[in-house]
């Protein structure tokens, strides 16, 4: 079955980095286009950053140009590079996959960043 286990989550100062990471299994992971989305206290989720099967991106106004989408097919898993973070980046983050009409979803690992 489709898993999807993210990690790197953390506290970090305003300014800082973080790297997410989102192992994938179940499925053959260099078929799919992978994304990633955020969820912030009373919010809706929000598409964060995706990346296709040929390592097109793209990503939301409010983090272009801070945060880097990539994947390795070799390892089944998708990052989440994230630079100049800001208190507003603060939320659940969610790796995730659209496969066979299904959207899976992994955990979530929490962000926060708070000086």
């Amino acid at each position: 079955q489709v898993q999807l286990v993210e990690s790197g989550g953390g506290l970090v100062q305003p300014g800082g980095s973080l790297r997410l990471s989102c192992a994938a299994s179940g499925f053959t992971f260099s078929n799919y286009a992978m994304s990633w989305y955020r969820q912030a206290p009373g919010k809706e989720r929000e598409l964060v950053a995706r990346i296709t099967t040929s390592g097109s991106t793209n990503y939301a106004d409010s983090v272009k140009g801070r945060f880097t989408i990539s994947r390795d097919n070799a390892k089944n898993t998708v990052y989440l590079q994230m630079n100049s973070l800001k208190p507003e980046d603060t939320a659940v983050y969610f790796c995730t996959v659209y496969r066979g009409g299904v959207r899976y979803w992994g955990q979530g690992t929490q962000v926060t960043v708070s000086s």
